[in-house]
C-alpha cells in the first residue's frame, strides 16, 4: 500500500515522501496515528495544499520538543523497587514507570515516548532514551534502588556489589570484635581464678 507521510517516521522516510508499506502497518499504525494518508491522486493534491501548514506545525512542535529536551536531557530519576541481595528486581521497571516518575518531577513524558532496548531487571543506573519528537531525542538516567539512601549512594558512584561487600566486611569486623571481647573477658575470668 502506498501512503504519503505527514511527518518524519523513523526508518521509513521524511514528511511528504510517498512510500510503500504493508497494509497492516498502514491500517493499524500510520493512518490512525495520522502519521500518513493513502496515496491517491486526490490526497496527493490535498497534501500539496496543506504542506506549508504541516511544515509550520512540525517546526513548532520540534521547537517545543527541543526546549523540553534541553531541560530533560541528563536528568536522573529515582525508582524504588524491592530486590534480592544480589540486586535482581522482583519484576521489572517498565516504560510506564519511567513516564510516571518523569511526570511526577514536572516533565510531560508519555510512556510511548520512552524507549527501552531491554527491560530493566536489576538495581543500578540505567540510561534510557526518550523520543520527544521524530527528530528530537533526550537521554535520562533511571536510578533503580531499594531505598532513597541506596539511590544516593549509587548516584555517588558506588555499585550494589560494592555496597554489599562493605556491609559484609563491616559485619565481619563487628563479629571479630565481639569474639575478641569475649576472649579477653574469658582471659580475665581465668586470671581471677588463679
Amino acid at each position: 500500500m502506498q501512503v504519503i507521510l505527514l511527518e518524519r517516521v523513523a526508518k521509513l522516510g521524511q514528511m511528504g515522501d510517498v512510500v510503500n508499506v504493508k497494509q497492516g502497518y498502514a491500517r493499524n499504525f500510520l493512518l490512525p496515528q495520522q502519521k500518513a494518508m493513502r496515496a491517491s491522486e486526490a490526497n496527493i493534491k490535498a497534501f500539496e495544499g496543506q504542506k506549508a501548514q504541516l511544515e509550520t506545525r512540525n517546526l513548532e512542535t520540534k521547537k517545543e520538543a527541543e526546549a523540553l529536551s534541553e531541560k530533560l536531557d541528563g536528568q536522573q530519576f529515582i525508582v524504588i523497587r524491592s530486590a534480592s541481595d544480589a540486586g535482581a528486581l522482583y519484576g521489572s521497571v517498565t516504560t510506564r514507570d519511567i513516564a510516571e516518575v518523569a511526570t511526577a518531577d514536572g516533565f510531560s513524558v508519555d510512556r510511548k515516548q520512552v524507549v527501552l532496548i531491554a527491560p530493566i531487571k536489576d538495581l543500578g543506573l540505567h540510561d534510557v532514551a526518550v523520543h520527544l519528537h521524530p527528530e528530537v531525542e533526550a537521554t535520562i538516567t533511571i536510578n533503580v534502588a531499594r531505598s532513597t539512601e541506596e539511590a544516593e549512594q549509587q548516584a555517588a558512584g558506588k555499585s550494589i556489589q560494592e555496597l554489599a561487600a562493605e556491609a559484609e566486611a563491616e559485619a565481619e569486623f563487628e563479629i571479630s570484635e565481639l569474639f575478641d571481647d569475649m576472649g579477653s573477658a574469658a582471659d580475665e575470668d581465668g586470671d581471677d581464678e588463679e
